[in-house]
Order: structure tokens, then sequence, then C-alpha cells
């Protein structure tokens, strides 16, 4: 399999490529975790467990995320708005990959 990946002329072609597009970043994986362990998250609490992470690029990640079919963004007609995010069934099954790579890291650590 992997091999078909370093012959592919076109590695943008490949669903590797594709995968790492979807979670690339800092903190698209992090949100994604956090939605996978608490479920429905509204955006000041995904702000607390990133902590360091600024309005405009939690608010980019989560379009982005919700562009890509990964989590769902439900907005109440309330006042004050209340808007909560949740993984989709396609987010939760890229939880599968993800999960794997923690493991492989586990399990891989370099230790001094």
């Amino acid at each position: 399999m992997i091999q078909n990946y370093i012959e592919n002329a076109n590695f943008e072609d490949t669903g590797f490529a594709y995968t790492l597009s979807l979670i690339s970043g800092k903190h698209k994986m992090v949100i994604l975790y956090c939605l996978m362990e608490f479920k429905t998250v509204r955006f000041n609490e995904l702000k607390r467990y990133l902590k360091t992470i600024s309005d405009k690029t939690l608010s980019s990640n989560l379009k982005e995320l919700e562009s890509d079919k990964l989590i769902i963004r439900t907005e109440y007609p309330q006042i004050p708005p209340k808007v909560e995010y949740c993984l989709s069934e396609r987010g939760k099954s890229l939880m599968v990959v993800l999960d794997q790579l923690c493991v492989w890291g586990e399990e891989n650590k370099l230790t001094d």
C-alpha cells in the first residue's frame, strides 16, 4: 500500500494526502479529541480545553472541520445565541485512525 503512495507521481491525489489535509494544523486533532471525549461542546468550553488558542483560530478550525463534514454545528434560536459542536459520523470514523496514532506514539516514545 505505501509503495503505491511512493510510486504515485501525484502525491496530492492519494488518500494519505487527503487525510492529512483534513487533520493538518496545530489544533484540529485536539478539537476532534475534545468532541470525542465530551460529545457535545460549546465554543467557550473548547477554548478552555485548548487553553492558548485565539477566538479567530478556533473559529477558523471549526469552520474547516464543519466544511469537511467532520463535525456538526448546531445553532439554537435563542438569546443569547447558543451553538454546540459534536462529531459527525464521518468524524467518528476518523477517530479510529487518530486513536491508532496515539497508540503508536505511546508504544514508541523515546525515553532519555
